[in-house]
């Protein structure tokens, strides 16, 4: 039972660590374009997007929990039958506790870059702004939950942003290859009609 709730909680690591990496790299032109066409996943998901601190705060809270969950979860269920095999292999009962613990940690550390980081956040590249809708909305009542640590970790984050005279209210200008592609999905959604598509374009010839 220990074991599959440990896999459940790197698992739910892994979504945290999908959500992120999707919300973050998934195109604005594509989702715009949707939720202009009546896409409600994907308003959601832009309107996430343009709360990073919010965003990143919900999944700091989130993976920060699980990795404390983890830890003494696996000391406890694994670090004694470890611990035993050692002294049976011949090993000094005082040092066995601590070996145990040490390869516990090891394993469950491993285990959780692997299953709940790096395996998790290379899908949500592939295709960022599908995981990126489907993940928003629950991602969004995640943070409604967590709302009071993550009012915290923003204020925080963003006080310390402004003592290095960061600027991190201002969004960054759209290019103009990010216009074309905006109207390029708006013309594919039917969002934007082809003659409205080509009075923009004339205006950038000009």
């Amino acid at each position: 039972m220990e074991v599959l709730i440990l896999f459940g909680l790197i698992l739910l690591n892994g979504l945290f660590a999908m959500s992120e990496i999707a919300l973050v790299t998934a195109r604005r032109a594509r989702l715009t374009a949707l939720a202009e066409a009546g896409n409600e996943n994907a308003r959601t998901a832009l309107h996430l997007s343009e709360q990073p601190t919010r965003l990143l705060s919900t999944v700091q809270i989130g993976i920060t929990s699980i990795s404390v969950l983890n830890g003494i979860l696996g000391e406890a269920a694994f670090s004694e039958p470890v611990a035993n095999w050692l002294i049976s292999l011949g090993l000094l009962p005082k040092f066995a506790g601590v070996s145990a613990t040490a390869i516990v940690v090891l394993i469950i550390t491993f285990a959780s870059i692997v299953i709940g980081e790096l395996v998790p956040k290379r899908l949500g590249q592939l295709a960022p702004e599908r995981i990126a809708m489907v993940m928003a909305r629950p991602m969004t009542w995640i943070a409604r939950g967590a709302a009071p640590f993550v009012k915290l970790l923003s204020i925080s984050t963003d006080l310390l942003l402004t003592l290095l005279r960061v600027r991190h209210n201002t969004m960054p200008q759209m290019t103009e290859a990010e216009i074309n592609e905006v109207l390029e999905e708006g013309s594919d959604a039917g969002v934007i009609e082809e003659q409205e598509h080509e009075m923009v374009r004339n205006v950038f010839r000009l």
